[in-house]
């Protein structure tokens, strides 16, 4: 069946070009992940007339995986490709394999792979001063502090944001944030009752211990129970269920207002709006992580900024774009959060560090950018076009199309592994998340070209999967 996506200019021949040459057939053992932290599923062995076939068990590849492996804490399953370069929205393996990447790093390189002037900046900062430490100030971290303040709010997002922590990643910036509502629950109640945080079934906060509490799944949470005390979960979307919910024991409710882990799942305004007003009614603080669907993502700085200033959080998280692949996260909260931190109250050591926040304030200035974001929208229009067009190609196997701008997601009634699969070995990486849900996160300057070229290699990896 010829496929209704394809275009004449993306043809079959220039899919071939912007990838690679056909390998030699051979006989390679294919795998595929479930999903982030699933276990590694080997596919019987096939014949692959496939681009990008899998490193086979005696290639440089796996000689090189199975030499520093064992000294690798096995946290996480991964394919047998090894990744050695990167530009854009590509990426190369160690056999010179090309593969478009439409994970990003996980919603990170929202810039794309190895951005010249991003790596310019990189360079000369790392030359001139890279820490110093807390104890000193530094040009850059009231620089970025200020920065996200002030894009904030003229991108319509929380609009009373005041000041900024810097820290290294988005669960320490969710640690930060749990920290300060537990600070504010005990100022507002000194009685020690008001310390009950409230977070939704399907989110994902992070894995360190309070960030991990407040992910109710037990797939994460059960081999590290018990988990810290004091949080409860509710249901995503039930507006009616607020009131019982959230009490006058809450400090803090957290949400994404795009759950990208959970499986491209979207809070309704109407959600947002009555979670926003159910908290101040209790004095609890709203907490919006948006470290995987802030920053640009949804063709906006951040995904709440279309709602009303009444549903603003106190408390925003962020992190993955932030740094465009360095390590670093930030915690914007308003004076209401900010007058009750005192010195000493929270710190780190790497947080906030000149060459971290520099970088930082780069990809803020960049992904502020109104030209880029209505970008982002325009090309999100393309992306889901052509995944509709797969629905309706696979009506038994995808039931619907999730998302904002370019966090997207795919759900499927059954297991996508072997489409992640099928579309590596095509020259596509994709990953998954929640049940059953393929999620697009690519860079946000991904081109129209390659996203016809993504979407008609994925149509192809389903249709493999399918005969």
């Amino acid at each position: 069946m010829a496929s209704r996506l394809a275009l004449s200019r993306h043809s079959a021949a220039a899919l071939r070009s912007l990838t690679r040459r056909p390998a030699t057939p051979v006989i390679a053992r294919g795998y595929a992940t479930a999903g982030l932290g699933d276990s590694l599923n080997p596919s019987a062995p096939t014949q692959s007339n496939v681009p990008n076939p899998d490193p086979a068990a005696d290639s440089p590849s796996a000689a090189l995986v199975a030499k520093h492996a064992p000294y690798m804490v096995a946290t996480y399953a991964r394919p047998p490709p090894v990744f050695v370069r990167g530009a854009g929205s590509w990426l190369w393996d160690a056999a010179d394999r090309k593969y478009l990447d439409l994970t990003a790093g996980i919603a990170v390189t929202a810039l794309g792979h190895c951005d010249p002037e991003f790596t310019a900046i990189l360079t000369e900062q790392a030359r001139t001063l890279v820490h110093a430490s807390n104890l000193y100030y530094n040009p850059w971290t009231g620089a970025l502090s200020k920065l996200l303040v002030d894009k904030t709010k003229e991108s319509g997002g929380m609009h009373d944001a005041a000041r900024v922590f810097v820290c290294n990643s988005g669960s320490e910036a969710n640690e930060a944030a749990l920290k300060f509502a537990r600070k504010v629950g005990k100022v507002v109640d000194p009685s020690g009752g008001k310390t009950e945080v409230v977070s939704f079934d399907g989110a994902f906060h992070g894995r360190t211990m309070g960030a991990l509490s407040a992910t109710h799944n037990p797939k994460y949470q059960r081999p590290f129970a018990p988990m810290v005390p004091g949080f409860r979960q509710g249901t995503y979307n039930d507006v009616a269920g607020l009131d019982a919910l959230v009490t006058e024991n809450t400090c803090a409710v957290i949400v994404e207002p795009i759950q990208g882990e959970g499986g491209v799942r979207t809070a309704s305004d109407e959600f947002l709006v009555a979670l926003a007003r159910r908290a101040r009614q209790v004095g609890a603080v709203l907490v919006h992580d948006e470290i995987q669907c802030g920053l640009g993502r949804t063709g906006h700085l951040w995904a709440h900024a279309h709602l009303p200033p009444e549903a603003h959080p106190d408390i925003l998280s962020t992190a993955k774009a932030l740094g465009n692949g360095f390590p670093v996260g930030a915690v914007l909260v308003n004076e209401r959060v900010a007058d009750k931190i005192a010195v000493g109250d929270h710190g780190t050591t790497f947080g906030g560090n000149p060459l971290a926040c520099r970088l930082a304030h780069h990809m803020v200035t960049k992904l502020a950018d109104p030209a880029l974001q209505a970008d982002v929208r325009a090309k999100s229009e393309l992306f889901r076009a052509g995944l509709a067009r797969i629905r309706e190609r696979f009506p038994d196997l995808v039931r619907e199309v999730r998302g904002r701008g370019l966090i997207l997601g795919l759900q499927m009634t059954e297991d996508p592994a072997p489409v992640v699969g099928a579309a590596r070995e095509r020259g596509l990486l994709v990953i998954t998340a929640g049940t059953n849900t393929l999620r697009f996160v690519p860079s946000l300057k991904i081109s129209e070209e390659e996203i016809g070229v993504g979407l008609g290699i994925l149509e192809e990896a389903i249709a493999a999967t399918r005969n």
